[in-house]
């Protein structure tokens, strides 16, 4: 009986798998990361608009419209980023059913 030798194969395949970690790992960093600036937009736009009102209650020298508009915006600001949440949340709900 031969003894055939240990190919190479399976330790090349065995890197492909920790490559592969690696990039999903990337790839949550991302989306973390772009979640984390799409929340420090928000808050800006939410600061921005706190802002305006305060100025238009003391009575400063603001239009109204520049007023409605920030509020607005902040608006749908917020409206995105619970769209982008309640995907991830999705996302995440379905990862988390599938089966090893």
């Amino acid at each position: 009986m031969t003894i055939s030798p240990i190919s190479t194969d399976l330790l090349t395949k065995t890197s492909d798998v920790s490559s592969a970690t690696k990039s999903v790992s990337s790839g949550i960093e991302d989306v973390g990361n772009s979640f984390e600036t799409i929340l420090s937009s928000l808050n800006e736009s939410q600061e921005n608009a706190d802002s305006l009102v305060n100025q238009l209650a003391l009575g400063d020298n603001v239009d109204l419209h520049t007023v409605m508009i920030g509020l607005e915006e902040n608006d749908i600001n917020f409206k995105v980023a619970m769209s982008i949440r309640d995907k991830l949340v999705s996302a995440y709900q379905q990862i988390m059913q599938m089966q090893v």
